[in-house]
């Protein structure tokens, strides 16, 4: 699918599912999800592999494969939620959610104090942004940037017309400065926490191996004093969950680079207690272990090699064609 292409496909999803019969959606993408797994596609062989770390040694295939049905399935949810959020109406998201701990972070705000809500890829953290919006309470966060353009221009403006101010990852200027000033200002920042995107993050223990995660929350809770607050999010039938973790300290020592490693360490512990009492839900298809993000570096690797061995052999070829030699 080309950029312009993905760019049309996701309006018409916008369009076509705030005005189709619920029941009826939710059923195209629950077949979605089952023929993606079906089809053990490259997504589902993505999300067995970070499965198979929380089974441990002596989980089986079939349980494995079982629970990769139930996380497509939940990964498919979020995507058709994404969707249909706007045509959902306020009084439906308020009484279809349970939070608990909601109280402590909101107090931390009340008295000036800004707040980092780090979650793991669990559930639907648009659904929690647009929640917590409702209540009266802004926030900021972080957006991957997408190509095409005009696809990363509608999710923003998407998230924005929820309540939500959307920075971009990359390719702006002054994301993290404005977010250290809004935590500062006693605001709300909200940042997905799990997965290294730029290559950049830290080496924790995430169920008994390494892992990447980002450092940019341990970070802003060393720089501007703001709570590091974990949140983790499930489904449980038609009800969304949203649980605010006790604060995160930021961890002691004489170097800053040390206290925001054992800082991330410590968020990466309560990720591991949350996603293991929800596995289904952690909607986590890309690398995020050492070891996978190795084998993903040397699976381009060899892509890109072959990319160019096939390039010079046609060039050796049609030149071989226009002098008469041999090939």
């Amino acid at each position: 699918m080309d950029e312009r292409t993905a760019d049309l496909a996701y309006a018409a999803g916008w369009a076509v599912l705030r005005r189709s019969p619920d029941h009826v959606g939710r059923a195209v993408f629950r077949q979605l999800a089952d023929r993606s797994w079906r089809a053990h596609d490259e997504g589902t062989r993505g999300l067995e592999r970070n499965l198979r770390r929380l089974l441990g040694p002596d989980g089986t295939d079939a349980q494995l494969r079982a629970l990769s049905k139930a996380g497509m399935r939940s990964y498919m949810r979020y995507f058709y939620e994404m969707f249909r959020l706007p045509a959902m109406g306020r009084d439906h998201v308020l009484s279809h959610t349970r939070a608990t701990g909601i109280d402590v972070l909101q107090e931390n705000l009340d008295a000036g104090r800004g707040v980092i809500a780090a979650l793991p890829h669990m559930g639907n953290w648009d659904h929690a942004g647009a929640w917590i919006t409702m209540q009266g309470t802004p926030l900021t966060t972080v957006a991957q940037r997408l190509r095409p353009e005009s696809l990363f221009r509608r999710f923003t403006a998407y998230r924005e017309s929820l309540g939500m101010e959307v920075l971009p990852l990359t390719g702006g200027s002054g994301t993290v400065g404005t977010l250290s000033r809004r935590l500062r200002e006693g605001g709300l920042v909200c940042l997905l926490a799990d997965r290294d995107l730029n290559g950049t993050g830290l080496e924790v223990d995430l169920f008994g191996e390494k892992a990447r995660m980002p450092s940019g929350p341990a970070a802003l809770a060393l720089n501007t004093g703001a709570a590091l607050m974990p949140v983790s999010l499930w489904y449980d039938g038609p009800f969304w969950n949203i649980r605010v973790h006790e604060e995160v300290p930021v961890a002691p020592g004489d170097s800053r680079t040390h206290r925001i490693h054992d800082t991330t360490q410590a968020l990466a512990r309560v990720f591991e207690g949350a996603i293991a009492e929800h596995p289904e839900d952690w909607h986590m298809l890309q690398p995020v272990f050492a070891a996978d993000h190795e084998e993903d570096r040397a699976h381009r690797r060899e892509q890109e090699l072959g990319s160019v061995i096939r390039t010079t052999e046609r060039g050796r070829v049609q030149g071989a064609e226009q002098t008469g030699r041999p090939v």
